[in-house]
Formats: C-alpha cells, sequence, structure tokens
C-alpha cells in the first residue's frame, strides 16, 4: 500500500530539481500511507511530476521502488494499491517475452501497459487501486481508479496547476494550492454524513469515480482542459449483463460457486510478505472472510475486535466465541472515555476532508490495534450492498409498498399531520426516553410519505438528515446517483435499486472511505476479499431469492458460513459498528461538542443557521430529541474547518531539502 502524489504545470517554467522538490513536498504530506520508502521524479520539458510514497507488501527489495520505469523507458508509473492477480498476469507477460527485474504487481502493471494498453490491462486486473502514469511516447497523463473504489484519488486545477493526489492533504502541500469551500458539498455532507464523488469539499477538486481512467494529452492540459473520465468497468453494465444472462443454477451450485470464488479471492488477498491477519466483529461477513482464512492457515489468524462498555452496542462477546470456534489468535480492546478524547481530535486530519460516519471512531481505534500485530487486514466489509443485508432493505420493502398506493395527496396531509402531532403537548406526559423515540419515529414518518416514487422514498430513507437546508444558509444541494433516472429505472426490482445505489455511493463514498484512511493513518493495508469484481458479478447474476429469505438478507452465505460456524454463534439482530453517540456527545463529549456548537463559532464559518444548529443541541441534550447523527454531520465540519491549517514543512527521509531549499519555491513554480 502507498501514497501517490503529482501534477502537470502548463507553464513548463520550472528546473527539474523545482518540480520534484514540490513533488516530494505532496508526498511527504501523506507519509503515513507509505512510511518505508520515497520517491518522486520530474520532466521539466513537459511540466510533470510524480511523488511517491511506500507501503511496503510486496517485494521489500529496492526493486519495488516507485516512480517505476517500464523496461522501454516509455511509461512512468506511481501506484497504490494491490493486484491480486499479478502472478497469472506476469506469466502472461513472459510468454509475450517481457522481462522483469523483481516481482512486484507494480512492475506487472508497467509491462502489461507495453504489452497490452493502460486499459486492457486494467481490465485483466483484480484488485484495489489508485494509479498515475505518464506516457513519455504519446504525451498523456493517466489516471485510474479499481473498480469498487477502495483506494481514493483527487484530481484537479488548483493556482493554474493540474493536481492529484491519494489524500487531499497532497494537493494542499503544493506552493500553488488555492481553493474554495463548495457550499453544495456542504450540503450533501450535511445530509448524507459524506460527499458522495465526483465532490470535493473543494470547488473545481473532484474525486475519480470507481471503476474509471482519466486520460489527458498534453495538448488538453496545456489547453487547461479536463475531460471526462471513461469507465473500464460499471456495475450498471455488470447488472445489465446479468439480467441478459441471470445464473440458472440450483441452490447448491450456486452455494459451491461461490464458496469456490470466495475462498479464490482470500487465498489472493492472504499473499504478502509482512505479518497479516483481519478483523473480527462476529457477524456473518467477518465471520465467514476469517473461517475462510483460517481454513487455508497452518497457523492461527490474527483476529482483532473493538468492544464497548454501553449495554446494545458491544460485539465483542460474540467475536471472542466465534475466534474460540475457529481457534484464531484473538485480540480485543474496549472502547474507553479516554480513547476518544485521543482519537477525536485527530479525525479532521485522518479523514482530510469533513467525514461524518460516528464508526469512524472505533474504525479508527481498531485499526491502531490490528498495526500493533501486523501490517495487513483483511475485512468482511460488502456482504450488506451485494446480498441484501441492511435492515433499511427490509424497511423499505415493507413501507413502500404500503405508501405508494395512496394518492400523494392524503399522504401529504398525513404527513402534515404527524408534523403537528409530534409538536403536540398532548405527548407531554410521556417518559423522556420514550417520548424521544416515538417523536422521532414521527418525523421520520411524515418526512418519508410524501415521497412520489421509490427512488425519493430510498434517499430519504438513506438520509440522516432528511432537511440538510433548513440548517444551513446556502441553499444548493449538488445532484447525486439518487438523481440519475437511468440507472435507477434500468433495473428491475426495488431491492436490485437499493442495492446498486449503496454499491456505487455508499460503499465507496462512506464505508471504504472510513476504513481506507483510519488504516492508512496507522500505516496498515486493508483487503476485502467480498469486492473482488469475479465474486461482484456472480453476486449480481443471482436471482433475489438466493440473498433473501424470509425477511433475512444474505442467504447465500448463510449457506457457506454453515460449513465452518454453527449458527447459534452469529444468528442475533445486527448492530453494524454503531457507537453510543447520543450518549457519549452528552456525556464525555460535551465540553468539546458545545465549543464547536457555540453561536460565535458557527456564526464565524458563516456555513450553518446558528438558531437552527443551538435547538437542536439543547434538545439533544435535555433527552427531548436524538439528534446525534445529524449534528455528528455538522460537528465534523466545524472541527474539520477549525483545524484547516497550512501543511507541515517537507520531513521525512530521502530527498529532504536543506536549510532554505524551498524559499522561494513558491515563487518559481506560481509564478503568473
Amino acid at each position: 500500500m502507498c501514497a501517490i502524489a503529482g501534477f502537470f504545470d502548463p507553464r513548463q517554467s520550472a528546473a527539474k530539481v523545482e518540480l520534484e522538490r514540490a513533488a516530494f513536498r505532496m508526498a511527504s504530506a501523506v507519509r503515513h500511507r507509505g512510511p518505508d520508502d520515497e520517491g518522486t521524479w520530474a520532466d521539466a520539458r513537459a511540466g510533470v511530476a510524480f511523488g511517491h510514497r511506500r507501503l511496503a507488501v510486496l517485494d521489500l527489495s529496492r526493486e519495488g521502488h516507485q516512480p517505476m520505469h517500464s523496461a522501454d523507458g516509455r511509461y512512468v508509473l506511481i501506484f497504490n494499491g494491490e493486484i491480486y492477480n499479478f502472478q497469472s498476469l506476469r506469466r502472461q507477460l513472459l510468454s509475450h517475452g517481457q522481462s522483469f527485474r523483481g516481482h512486484s504487481d507494480t512492475e506487472v502493471l508497467l509491462a502489461g501497459f507495453c504489452e497490452w494498453g493502460v486499459v486492457p490491462t486494467l481490465q485483466q486486473s483484480v484488485g484495489m487501486f489508485a494509479m498515475a502514469a505518464w506516457d513519455r511516447q504519446s504525451r498523456w497523463l493517466h489516471l485510474a481508479r479499481d473498480r469498487a473504489g477502495e483506494k481514493p484519488l483527487y484530481y484537479g486545477w488548483a493556482g493554474g496547476v493540474f493536481m492529484f493526489g491519494s489524500e487531499l492533504k497532497a494537493l494542499r502541500a503544493h506552493p500553488c494550492w488555492e481553493a474554495d469551500i463548495d457550499p453544495g458539498a456542504v450540503a450533501l455532507l450535511t445530509r448524507y454524513g459524506y460527499i458522495p464523488a465526483p465532490y470535493c469539499i473543494y470547488r473545481n477538486i473532484r474525486k475519480l469515480l470507481p471503476g474509471s481512467v482519466l486520460t489527458l494529452p498534453e495538448s488538453a492540459l496545456l489547453a487547461r482542459q479536463t475531460g471526462q473520465p471513461e469507465p473500464f468497468w460499471s456495475l450498471q453494465k455488470v447488472a445489465e449483463a446479468a439480467m441478459a444472462q441471470p445464473f440458472q443454477g440450483t441452490e447448491n451450485e450456486a452455494t459451491q460457486r461461490f464458496h469456490s470464488l470466495l475462498l479464490d479471492s482470500v487465498r489472493q488477498q492472504m499473499v504478502a510478505d509482512v505479518p497479516l491477519g483481519a478483523f473480527l466483529s462476529g457477524g456473518i461477513d467477518s465471520t465467514l472472510v476469517v473461517s475462510l482464512m483460517q481454513a487455508q492457515s497452518r497457523r492461527p489468524v490474527k483476529t482483532f475486535c473493538i468492544g464497548f462498555h454501553q449495554s446494545g452496542f458491544d460485539e465483542a462477546p460474540f467475536a471472542k466465541a466465534v475466534a474460540r470456534h475457529l481457534e484464531t489468535d484473538h485480540t480485543e480492546i474496549y472502547v474507553r472515555p479516554d480513547d476518544l478524547m485521543r482519537v477525536i481530535p485527530r479525525l479532521p486530519a485522518i479523514y482530510d476532508e469533513p467525514f461524518a460516519d460516528s464508526s469512524q471512531i472505533p474504525t479508527v481505534l481498531l485499526c491502531e490495534l490490528a498495526r500493533t500485530q501486523v501490517t495487513v487486514s483483511l475485512s468482511g466489509d460488502a456482504g450488506d450492498e451485494l446480498f441484501g443485508g441492511y435492515a433499511d432493505y427490509r424497511k423499505a420493502q415493507l413501507l413502500w409498498p404500503l405508501m405508494s398506493p395512496v394518492p400523494a395527496s392524503l399522504r401529504g396531509g398525513l404527513a402534515r399531520a404527524l408534523g403537528v402531532l409530534s409538536g403536540s403537548a398532548l405527548l407531554g406526559r410521556i417518559q423522556p426516553a420514550v417520548l424521544s423515540r416515538l417523536l422521532a419515529r414521527l418525523e421520520n414518518l411524515s418526512k418519508l410519505l410524501p415521497s412520489r416514487t421509490d427512488r425519493a422514498f430510498y434517499r430519504l430513507l438513506m438520509s440522516p438528515n432528511r432537511e440538510p437546508l433548513d440548517w444551513l444558509q446556502g441553499k444548493e444541494e449538488l445532484p447525486t446517483q439518487f438523481d440519475s433516472r437511468r440507472s435507477w429505472e434500468g433495473l428491475p426490482d426495488f431491492l436490485r435499486r437499493m442495492m446498486y445505489l449503496d454499491f456505487v455511493s455508499y460503499l465507496p463514498d462512506d464505508i471504504l472511505v472510513k476504513v481506507d484512511r483510519a488504516a492508512m493513518a496507522a500505516s496498515l493495508e486493508t483487503r476485502i476479499p467480498l469486492l473482488n469484481h469475479r465474486v461482484v458479478e456472480f453476486a449480481w447474476s443471482l436471482p433475489n431469492s438466493f440473498k433473501q429469505r424470509q425477511r433475512q438478507g444474505k442467504w447465500l452465505l448463510r449457506r457457506v458460513l454453515d460449513q465452518y460456524v454453527p449458527r447459534s454463534l452469529i444468528e442475533r439482530p445486527k448492530k453494524g459498528f454503531n457507537v453510543p453517540l447520543g450518549q457519549w456527545l452528552r456525556g464525555p463529549l460535551r465540553d468539546w461538542a458545545e465549543d464547536l456548537l457555540s453561536s460565535a463559532k458557527l456564526n464565524q464559518a458563516g456555513f450553518f443557521h446558528d438558531q437552527t444548529v443551538r435547538r437542536k443541541w439543547m434538545e439533544l441534550l435535555d433527552g427531548s430529541r436524538d439528534w446525534g447523527l445529524a449534528l455528528w454531520h455538522v460537528l465534523m465540519f466545524q472541527a474539520w474547518l477549525d483545524q484547516r491549517v497550512p501543511s507541515p514543512p517537507c520531513a521525512g527521509a530521502g530527498m529532504v531539502p536543506g536549510p532554505g531549499a524551498t524559499a522561494g519555491l513558491e515563487k518559481v513554480l506560481c509564478q503568473s
């Protein structure tokens, strides 16, 4: 695992050493993603420069050093990720006459570019990655990101320079960096708790969409044009192919096929030249991954879990029971108040742009725990999106068929009546805790009832804050995948539509962001076997009956897991990775939150209505309403805004500029 950073300066006026210093500065800002090695490269004639930080996982020798050049000198590549089938690709390339110096997957990619081209090589690759390649022959810049979006890549124009990098802090470290906050992105954050791709918190900066390649000829860059990314893989095409040729086998055949695919995916992802382990919550997905790991390991797999002292949130005992059954080498820790106070001030720096999935807190602690013993950890993410596991799917499948036949005018009137009831004094005699839950349910139902389409209904269902513009001073909310009728209406049923939207938005922009940034902050590589695209494509070919039965999701996963673990160890209500946010905000986090939500700071920032936010905060404190999730969105933005500081000076081993080396660098690189 690594970090990449680079830029193209269309003015082409700087010397090679200045370009390399700027690339070094960008890469140094993301040193945590790659603490083991660094490298830079620049072509002054072209005005292009690359920086790289390496977390050595495969080929620990200098032959794995980046930026890496192809054997024929045509391509220069910086790569973040893993190609799990690189050995089979290497054998194919050897048969075509390609030769290799080392045994890294990066070198295999470069040989593939020379033999087949960039896009055909990516289409044959199984893995997770973000990469940038400069073609010295055609003078084209290629940026690419893996199919599911496991690895991040930001890009865009700032200060007259085209920049890209694994995290925004790399872009901010460039001497020419300048960018304004996008109020439309703040609205998306306020609704969802994350900013969906391709948007970013900054104007003119974008996230490269999963499964796509952005190819920029030098002529376009000189004209300061960016163009549009082109997909080399898309879930929409996968879904269309699945509908045209669905799986026709029996239940047993589907179970055997899925078992084989996932077993192979786990085996590939266990290849590493460093210690390896897995996250284990005791739920279906993580238990299945660990079971398949242990079945293929000669020694106990190292597993890790986080627990909570608050009842109703703690899954650690279930994880321990599974670990005991599978005989793994299990480690757990319980979250304490001092852990919160240690982690929360670091969240803005770890996540780099505002991000407000509150399970980020235990995820950071879990990754730190795992890194004390391993360098690579496998995860069970993506089972819900592929096999209909979320409780919201079942809720939507129950509510929408009941609501949709009712005329919109009647539903609107009922919604207004529920809204009035939720504020009625008639409810004043109910116990505070019960009242809070009742009010929340009435409020939720009143917001869902007016939905005119299943797409609008699911958008609201998936919005922790269903009226973000009421909280904001600005009134702009950017369009997202929820506004794309083509992809939604091309799918034949509600379940597939919901799973599709979650896979292309919630999964890459929330779940995978949460895991990647937390892991990389600890210099830990994470791998997700269920996101092998062969597993994804097979899952989409299956009928819904192989995913949901008797109001339960993940039917096929349960069938495979039955071969390893008794049902009694995993059959329980799903908790996810939830945290007792309301309790924390009223308790150990109260002073921290009070400061960020003060009228002075809200007005100084100028994005949120202070009266609205303060009212919600007071209602949370007195226990009348639990606005914890919605307020966490505001808190994470305010904390990020509060901590925005200039990037630190260059640091780290290797090409460290001496005293005064960067003096004048801004002038040299940013002159108009």
